[in-house]
């Protein structure tokens, strides 16, 4: 597998200052030829997990060989590492600070490296901007079809996060929310197989569905089937369960986040 050319950006830079636009000149330096594609500028800064979530939502629908760089970084210029990774379809970038937990439980059989060879980074005057002087060179020189072997050593130990999975408390079957979209919608980590489990030991076409002292009875087929004072549910495009408002915002009016728990009954 060989790197076409096509590169995605992810970080919490925002588009206010000149981060982003700094790493896609150092890309284009390296590689005039490379294309560029934003998954976003606005994950909540510093927060590794919201970064992991979203990379894990969007990498598999790009083309064989893309080049995924995600650069949310508290820890820039310490002495946690800086990560390359391949799968079988795709090429990694990002800190060793959890960033790749779900990518690499996707995939147990990932090589990962760490980004050593001092050929594939920019010299500056101060370590706070390895996004630029490090992650976005790495990733250029790995479209020139530089060889992954040449960007370091073999790594065996990643630093990954608890990514949480529904239990059983009692006769319920309790996730929680995982992501907030820019809709206020909650998105949790209740699958459609976990409906179905719960469906199947209750007897029950639909079960309960419990969140913060609000019970919603049914799953709809689509946002135009909700209500805009009580809360409904769907099964969203990525397979998890949602809690919504229609045309509004669930975290806003229900005042609810990350980390709530739902629960099937």
């Amino acid at each position: 597998m060989h790197p076409p050319g096509l590169i995605t950006l992810l970080t919490d830079f925002g588009d206010r200052d000149s981060f982003v636009a700094s790493m896609k000149g150092v890309i284009l330096t390296i590689n005039p030829h490379a294309t560029l594609v934003d998954l976003s500028h606005h994950v909540p800064p510093h927060s590794v997990e919201d970064a992991a979530y979203l990379l894990k939502s969007c990498y598999r629908y790009f083309p064989e060989g893309t080049v995924h760089v995600a650069v949310v970084d508290p820890g820039v210029g310490s002495a946690r590492r800086p990560l390359i990774a391949k799968s079988a379809h795709y090429f990694f970038l990002a800190p060793d600070n959890g960033l790749l937990t779900p990518i690499l439980a996707d995939d147990s059989e990932m090589e990962v490296r760490a980004i050593e060879n001092e050929d594939y980074r920019l010299t500056s005057s101060g370590p706070t901007f390895d996004g630029r002087d490090l992650f976005a060179p790495a990733a250029a020189w790995l479209t020139r079809q530089q060889p992954f072997a040449s960007f370091g050593r073999l790594i065996d130990d990643c630093k990954t996060f608890t990514i949480s999975k529904p239990k059983w408390e009692a006769m319920a079957l309790v996730g929680e929310i995982v992501h907030v979209d820019r809709f206020g919608n909650l998105i949790s980590n209740l699958t459609p197989d976990h409906v179905k489990e719960v469906r199947d030991l209750t007897k029950r076409p639909n079960p309960l569905i419990l969140i913060a002292g609000h019970t919603i009875d049914k799953l709809v087929g689509s946002y135009l089937e909700g209500n805009a004072q009580v809360p409904c549910a769907l099964i969203n495009s990525n397979g998890q369960l949602e809690i919504f408002l229609k045309e509004s915002s669930a975290a806003s009016l229900l005042q609810l986040g990350k980390k709530e728990a739902v629960r099937l009954t």
